[in-house]
């Protein structure tokens, strides 16, 4: 089978690993993992990061699946990436390199009808008028609400939770602990007086109302009600009328790009190239970074403080502290040994919620689609194709149809989907001229027919929703069932872009328990547990343990479960080593 990952140079074996005592070990080579580990290493710690697979980058990764192909397999966009991590750890001088869409949403219609949304405010207000002119007015109000609504959040993102102390501390401790926390909760007042009465409740009613209610108060038209509410739902189980997912629509503009909020953007090479980014910065810090390497539990010394971590092969690898980028339940229920944690601490994470609907799909495609409603002459395509396609959701009642069958157990009849094509800005992920055609089963590839010259060849992206983790009509293992899932994917997207089923060369999927098995994603879930507000801030990952440490001394989680959570931010990282300095400072004076 033909696999290929984008991984740093700089690697280092188990022998390497076991030659000396570590300050600090990383478990996951993820974003999150490698800015905790480049900050660690800027902070004057020896640092090493140690990954299970062949490729570093967790699930922001680039894979050649299919040969010329290059797929960002699970992550697919860039907007939420720390302004901070990006400046701080330079970024763009390690070969970040950020690529603008010409539009930002593209709604194809089945009536011929489309919505295509960009940069300018005049033109998003005639698009938005073709449906609703009272909608087209409301929609500027609408943003601005969110983007004030932002700046208490980009305080609330790079803060450390102002968790309680549990371990015995010196009074200078405990009231050096005091002040920060003061210090913290002055900063949010600020942040809420700034916004005002009116702003607040309004920001309140946003985190603790479902979607729809949301999007039924500010707007009348179908299709943007139903392009917006497609943000609230991504990652998730939840439907649009859930309370509490209203919050979810904040977390997917808060994302900020020089300046400029709520844009989306691709990756030149792929999501992997952020790792990529990172990593060299790590590296050039003095991190060394294995892969291929999968760690089977942690070590813990007599009096319950971390040694290091037990590798598969049998080596041991000590350390001072150990940070893990591993969802909470496979850190606390996978690695740590049992019987150390305590009872209520373990009940926490096992029955945190760690359900997902996702399956991303993943297609290599012959020609760029050509949508009925919006037609392109030119052949390295329109705005609609660089922009973020929305398949099958048309109404909020679609979306809400379609999350209630996968609660049924049922994958969605009509799944919603999302859909990018990376390739129509990025021309280093897909070959032009010939390649072959592949034909692609669950786990394998296996080798077909060469075809023609031709037009550039073009990676699609399919983020797709609903998908129960088991399906209560058939079996993920089961290469039919499979198989039936994404011709449904295709079929759909037929309707609104004719012949694109007959433009498949081949596709990668990953359902659920692919998620979990390739890449640790407990139950496939993208966030590494429910980004539900039962599950944020000061009770991420639990309550009591919300800053990064753990019950277990010197154990520290730096990865999405932890504040602020899922999406590709690094904030958890950058955090995370923050509290690990502060510690190795305090207790080495």
């Amino acid at each position: 089978m033909w696999r290929r990952g984008f991984t740093s140079s700089y690697t280092a074996g188990a022998q390497a690993l076991k030659e000396k005592k570590w300050d600090a070990l990383v478990i996951g080579g993820g974003h999150n993992g490698l800015t905790a580990a480049a900050y660690l290493a800027r902070g004057g710690l020896s640092v090493a990061v140690i990954e299970r697979r062949h490729v570093i980058g967790g699930a922001a990764v680039t894979e050649e699946i299919i040969p010329g192909f290059k797929f960002s397999r699970c992550s697919y966009l860039q907007s939420l990436l720390r302004p901070s991590v990006i400046r701080e750890l330079e970024l763009k001088r390690h070969g970040l390199k950020l690529l603008k869409p010409t539009a930002t949403s593209f709604t194809p219609c089945l009536d011929g009808r489309y919505l295509l949304m960009g940069y300018d405010d005049h033109h998003n207000y005639l698009e938005i008028s073709k449906f609703s002119k009272r909608d087209a007015d409301a929609y500027p109000r609408y943003e601005n609400q969110l983007y004030k609504f932002c700046k208490l959040m980009d305080f609330l993102l790079d803060s450390r939770t102002p968790e309680t102390l549990h371990w015995d501390s010196s009074f200078t401790d405990r009231l050096w602990d005091k002040l920060e926390k003061s210090v913290f909760w002055a900063s949010c007042l600020r942040h809420i007086f700034a916004l005002g009465q009116k702003d607040m409740v309004d920001f309140m009613d946003l985190l603790l109302s479902p979607t729809s209610k949301v999007l039924n108060k500010w707007f009348e038209s179908d299709i943007l009600k139903a392009v917006l509410a497609g943000d609230a739902i991504i990652g998730s189980m939840a439907s649009i009328h859930t309370p509490g997912s209203g919050y979810v629509l904040l977390h997917h503009v808060m994302g900020e790009t020089d300046g400029d909020r709520n844009i989306w953007l691709h990756v030149e090479g792929g999501m992997g190239s952020i790792s990529m980014a990172i990593s060299n910065a790590a590296s050039e810090a003095g991190v060394s970074i294995a892969t291929n390497a999968e760690v089977s539990q942690l070590m813990i010394g007599d009096s319950g403080t971390v040694k290091g971590v037990l590798l598969a092969d049998g080596t041991r690898v000590h350390s001072s502290v150990v940070l893990s980028n591993a969802t909470p339940y496979k850190t606390f229920l996978g690695l740590v040994p049992q019987d150390v944690l305590p009872d209520d601490f373990l009940r926490a994470i096992k029955y945190s919620d760690y359900n997902s609907g996702t399956t991303k799909i993943n297609v290599a495609v012959d020609k760029l689609p050509q949508f009925h409603c919006c037609r392109s002459n030119n052949p390295e395509g329109g705005p609609q194709h660089t922009a973020t396609i929305h398949i099958g959701s048309e109404s909020m009642e679609e979306i809400g149809s379609a999350c209630q069958e996968a609660w049924n157990g049922l994958p969605s009849k009509r799944p919603v989907m999302e859909m990018t094509i990376p390739s129509s800005l990025d021309k280093t992920i897909s070959p032009p001229g010939i390649v072959k055609l592949f034909f692609l089963m669950p786990f394998s590839i296996h080798d077909g027919e060469l075809i023609g010259e031709g037009q550039r060849k073009h990676v699609v992206s399919l983020f797709t929703q609903y998908t129960p983790y088991k399906p209560s009509d058939g079996s993920w293992e089961n290469p039919t069932y499979r198989e039936s899932y994404a011709q449904r994917c295709f079929s759909l997207i037929d309707e609104y872009a004719p012949g694109f089923s007959s433009s498949v060369i081949g596709y990668d999927m990953l359902t659920p328990p692919d998620l979990e098995r390739e890449f640790g994603l407990t139950g496939g879930n993208i966030f590494h547990g429910a980004m539900g507000l039962d599950s944020l801030f000061l009770m991420r990952p639990a309550k009591g343990w919300s800053g990064y440490r753990t019950p277990i001394r010197g154990l520290y989680l730096c990865g999405s479960g932890a504040h602020p959570g899922g999406g590709v931010m690094g904030a958890a990282g950058r955090n995370a080593a923050r509290i690990v300095l502060r510690d190795f400072k305090k207790h080495s004076s």
